[in-house]
């Protein structure tokens, strides 16, 4: 078991890596990436943008989350409110990412059981109120919301959208999302 303290040390002694993540005391270092994560993840990260330069939020892609002693996680996406000390996220010396923001997103092909197990329980035990999974290999995308200390699986509406619970109008259309429809899934946002 490595902990925070020492995770940082040796990464930050190791210039080349441009990913590595700490969990639950084990690091974990991805595979290369593929398209069929890029282009999720393009998706996801137009979405996202989007709706927070329009609504004073902060996207941080691929920014290193510092959870607690013995979890440093890189998701693709978190959508927050601007870090600020005392809040929910905040700044460390370093400029590392702190706290339990409001939302992450993870773009999951092979690590798609770490991504709804270990990384499910420690966002859930820190209390991030929606977690989002793009299972690219199944073609799903799992919303997750934070209700009375659990994660618990949204269900699209009758026109096959996803509606944050936290952040009014971020609206995903499923199968404009699945399909790469970058059109669609902003025309999602606007209604």
């Amino acid at each position: 078991m490595l902990t925070l303290t020492e995770f940082l040390r040796r990464y930050e002694d190791m210039p080349g890596v441009k990913k590595a993540q700490l969990i639950e005391g084990v690091v974990h270092m991805p595979s290369p990436v593929r398209v069929t994560h890029s282009r999720p993840d393009g998706v996801l990260q137009l979405w996202l943008g989007t709706y927070a330069s329009e609504h004073d939020l902060e996207l941080l892609p691929n920014a290193t989350l510092l959870l607690d002693t013995e979890n440093a996680f890189q998701p693709d996406a978190i959508l927050c409110s601007p870090p600020r000390k005392g809040g929910r996220v905040w700044l460390n010396t370093k400029n590392y990412l702190c706290g339990s923001p409001e939302l992450v997103v993870e773009i999951a092909s092979s690590t798609a059981s770490i991504d709804l197990r270990d990384k499910l329980r420690v966002y859930r035990r820190l209390e991030v109120a929606e977690y989002i999974v793009w299972r690219t290999e199944d073609a799903e995308i799992d919303w997750f919301v934070l209700e009375e200390g659990q994660y618990i699986k949204m269900k699209p509406d009758r026109h096959g959208k996803l509606r944050s619970r936290i952040f009014p109008g971020l609206v995903l259309d499923l199968a404009a999302a699945l399909a790469c429809d970058k059109a669609k899934v902003l025309s999602a946002l606007k209604k």
